[in-house]
This record gives C-alpha cells, structure tokens and sequence, in this order.
C-alpha cells in the first residue's frame, strides 16, 4: 500500500461481508483455503489506505450498553516492516515464524474528540493451518500485558498518545483471514496509566475505573471488530474482481 502522506482522504467504507465457509479439506491434507483469503495476503500492498482504513468506522451497539460509536481517522502511518518499532515483542515472535509481511496502522478518534485509538493490520504470508493455529480469540490473553504501540499525530487530538497513554488494548486474528488486528486506546487529554487492561477485563460488570466507565475497553474491541468485517469486505471485493479478470 503506497502511503505517502499521513493523512489520505476517502474512498469510503465497501459494502457486503465476507461468508467465511471453510472449503473442503485439500487432496495433500492440509486445509483449503478459505475464499478470498490469498487475496487478503496482498491487500496491504494493492488496496487504497481509505479501503483498509476507512475515514470513518460506526459500530451501532459499540457500547457501554447500547450506545452507538463513531471513530474518526485522524492519522495514517506509512507501512512498517514487522519490527519491535510496529509491534509488541510477544506479537512480533508468534507472527513472524508466519512470514511477517507489512504492519499498517491508523488512528481515529470517538466523535466527541476525547478518546483516540490506535489500530493495527499485521498481514503474513501464514497458510490456513498456521492462521487457526493462533487462535485468535485467546490472543490477547497470551500476550499478557504485552500492549499495542501508540501512533501519536503531530497537530491533530492524537498528538499526546504515546506509551503511557495506553489505557485499553485488544488483539484478533480471525482464522479466514491471514492477519491479525490490534487496537490501543486512551484519552484525548494525555492522561497516565500504569498498567493499561485487555479490552475484555476493561468491560467487566462492576468496574468503576474511567477507563471502565468511559468506555476505552469497548472502544478497543469495537473497532478491532469493525476493521475486521471491513477487510473481509475488501477481500471478497478484490476476489470477484481477480475472478472476472
């Protein structure tokens, strides 16, 4: 993906979403791949940064509760070979046995301008089985305390998020897709954190803490979904495409 300024305006969020039917197993054992899923291993390279990283993402029911939430693309970084300065360590080990590609990043801010969040495509060349190996949905816990770097953006809301403006954090990698997404966020203001909470801590019943009440873990998990749903639209777009070619 050609990015040469930090900030590129819009194309546009792509419609339609990816079914995600696993294929019947292949002649030599290993799984087939899923539709789309070759496709998306290019994506960071032949996709525009408004399709990966549309300028605006809305999640309905993002939450607390059922309040709707809007994210507003603020900064856009070049992509980054796969490297302690674009990752977390532990991330960094796990994906790069997979053949670490490119690591993409953006940040938005919510419509009120007072939380930011930093979001991450880590694309590989992993195959099928290598991808579901990682099980996503236990990611974040095996990462620990092991958090998103920040993407801070000189004269825009984000120009303070830096390492210990991390507040909420979140990590995904889907098995249809060869990639993994992350998402970091924190306060608008610059405020501190000591220690900043997988995404689904930071939404547990009971908490009071700002980060619990301000909504920062929904925040993280919201648009780490959202982007996902996004690229399964993207793939399955440039799959049709290839198709008809």
């Amino acid at each position: 993906m050609a990015v040469g300024a930090c900030v590129v305006l819009g194309v546009g969020l792509i419609g339609g979403a990816l079914a995600g039917v696993w294929l019947a197993a292949s002649g030599n054992g290993r799984s087939a791949e899923p539709a789309g899923y070759a496709v998306t291993q290019r994506l960071w390279h032949d996709a525009p940064v408004d399709t990966l990283f549309p300028r605006t993402l809305t999640a309905p029911q993002g939450g607390p509760g059922p309040s709707a939430r809007t994210w507003t693309r603020v900064v856009v970084a070049p992509d980054a070979p796969c490297t302690a300065a674009s990752l977390a360590p532990r991330l960094l080990a796990a994906v790069r046995p997979l053949g670490c590609e490119r690591v993409l990043r953006a940040t938005y801010t919510d419509a009120t301008a007072t939380s930011v969040l930093t979001v991450g495509l880590v694309f590989t060349r992993a195959d099928v089985t290598a991808q579901r190996a990682l099980d996503g949905r236990k990611l974040a816990a095996r990462l620990g305390q092991d958090v998103p770097p920040a993407l801070p953006g000189a004269g825009t809301v984000a120009a303070a998020f830096g390492p210990a403006q991390r507040a909420a954090w979140w990590a995904t990698a889907p098995t249809d897709l060869p990639v993994v997404v992350t998402a970091v966020s924190g306060f608008a203001d610059g405020r501190t954190f000591p220690a900043p909470v997988p995404a689904d801590q930071a939404m547990k019943k009971g908490r009071s803490d700002a980060v619990a009440q301000s909504g920062l873990g929904h925040e993280a998990l919201g648009i780490t979904e959202g982007l996902e749903k996004q690229l399964r639209a993207t793939a399955r777009t440039a799959a049709q495409e290839e198709e008809q070619r």
